[in-house]
């Protein structure tokens, strides 16, 4: 037993050595990692939000629940599975019944390298999201690449699929992924997600895009770097499809065909405005340990009632929205703050408006309360880390109203996960618009 438990004892030597080399080069190049933030940064800063001696209508938008009983957020379990950053859609069949999807959290670690997705159908039990069977593994395929060298070799022992996001379209949901990449160390792979569970075929499943798992692409030359995540798909007034990569500094984003391969870069036609309203209303990042990124997938959303008979989809009232975080990292805690970006359906795809404030999730841990799922800083608040967002209502899929329901899917801590349901108009008020 000794020496066939012993050939494991690599995978932990290399993850303990690339986990200590990325410490010493932040501690070393930075000298930033165990700082004080309050020292540092203007108070205008979200590192500063969720104060116990403030109210949180002074630096957020707070959203409720619809559905627990508290109006906080949900806990979404998958059995006896430990799991993070949700997933959830509505179910294609089944009322009252939802898709969900989530990242397994290894406890007993017998291979670090190994990574799967969970699914199963769900309901609401007990202000619970729960699978109403045994969750499964989502049959994702595991990719090879030879791109991960240096301090990044030990990606190379990747097995599965990290982080998926899962999404609907106009027309049909999809899945979308980390794993080894073709042309970088990490790249994003993306599949119908019909051809991955349990759905009933409709004409197109087996031929449209994207039936196999398909990396997507960036256009070339481009800025890729080793490890690439966190992009997202989005779609204009016609249906044809497009990939974001980067929301700041600067706007990366391109025309996304059936094979993954990527159009020229559209962003400097829309850069004239862009670059004003992110001047103008991005979220500051004042210390070398913030960032911002995107984190959810997109949906389109028409700025008037779907119970006003007078509402009439068009351009002029018909945003493509998704949510990005500014994130810190400081005494080696991340902290998440999440907020919504608009922009135009239809070309140049110009920024029309970004949130003023962050979202609270109601239940999220402010600062001074005791951590309950690991300790942090006292100064930081909870941990929640928006992975995704649907419309509620079965049948609904890409495009919604302000007055419709929305979900956000979330890890907290990277322990569990989580989810809140509210009206989406709840999270497009005070919204700093472009023009």
């Amino acid at each position: 037993m000794l020496a066939r438990g012993s050939k494991s004892l690599p995978h932990f030597v290399a993850l303990f050595l690339f986990v200590l080399v990325i410490c010493v080069r932040l501690w070393t190049e930075k000298r930033l990692i165990f700082s004080d933030p309050l020292g540092s940064l203007s108070i205008t800063s979200p590192a500063y939000s969720g104060n116990l001696t403030s109210s949180i209508s002074n630096t957020h938008i707070e959203v409720h629940s619809l559905t627990t009983a508290d109006k906080r957020y949900f806990h979404i379990k998958f059995g006896q599975h430990a799991a993070i950053n949700a997933n959830i859609i509505p179910h294609p069949v089944l009322n009252d019944t939802w898709i969900i999807v989530a990242q397994l959290r290894q406890i007993t670690v017998i291979n670090i390298g190994w990574n799967a997705q969970l699914v199963c159908d769900a309901v609401f039990k007990e202000n619970v999201l729960e699978c109403v069977d045994p969750p499964l593994i989502l049959p994702i395929a595991a990719t090879t690449g030879e791109n991960c060298n240096g301090e990044l070799e030990v990606l190379r022992r990747n097995v599965g699929p990290h982080d998926a996001r899962v999404f609907y379209g106009p027309k049909t949901p999809f899945a979308l992924w980390g794993s080894n990449s073709q042309h970088v160390c990490f790249g994003q792979w993306m599949q119908d997600f019909r051809n991955l569970v349990n759905w009933a075929y409709v004409p197109g499943m087996l031929t449209d895009g994207f039936r196999l798992a398909t990396e997507v692409q960036r256009p070339l030359p481009g800025p890729y770097t080793a490890i690439e995540k966190n992009w997202f798909v989005f779609w204009d007034q016609n249906d044809e499809m497009y990939a974001h990569y980067s929301v700041a500094p600067k706007r990366y984003f391109s025309k996304l065909n059936s094979n993954g391969s990527a159009g020229p870069d559209l962003a400097p036609l829309a850069a004239a405005n862009d670059d004003k309203c992110i001047a103008k209303h991005m979220p500051v990042v004042g210390h070398a340990l913030e960032t911002i990124h995107q984190a959810s997938n997109s949906l389109s959303v028409t700025l008037c009632r779907r119970s006003d008979p007078t509402c009439i989809p068009s351009d002029l009232n018909t945003f493509i929205f998704t949510i990005f975080h500014w994130r810190s990292f400081y005494k080696l805690h991340a902290v998440y703050e999440p907020y919504v970006m608009m922009f135009q359906r239809h070309a140049p795809f110009a920024m029309h408006a970004i949130s003023q404030k962050p979202i609270w999730i109601s239940g999220r841990g402010r600062v001074g309360e005791a951590g309950t799922l690991r300790p942090r800083p006292d100064e930081d608040s909870e941990m929640v880390y928006v992975t995704s967002m649907s419309w509620k209502t079965q049948g609904q899929k890409y495009h919604g109203y302000i007055d419709d329901m929305l979900f956000l899917g979330f890890g907290i801590e990277d322990r569990v996960t989580g989810g809140i349901d509210f009206v989406v108009g709840d999270i497009l008020l005070n919204m700093g618009l472009c023009e």
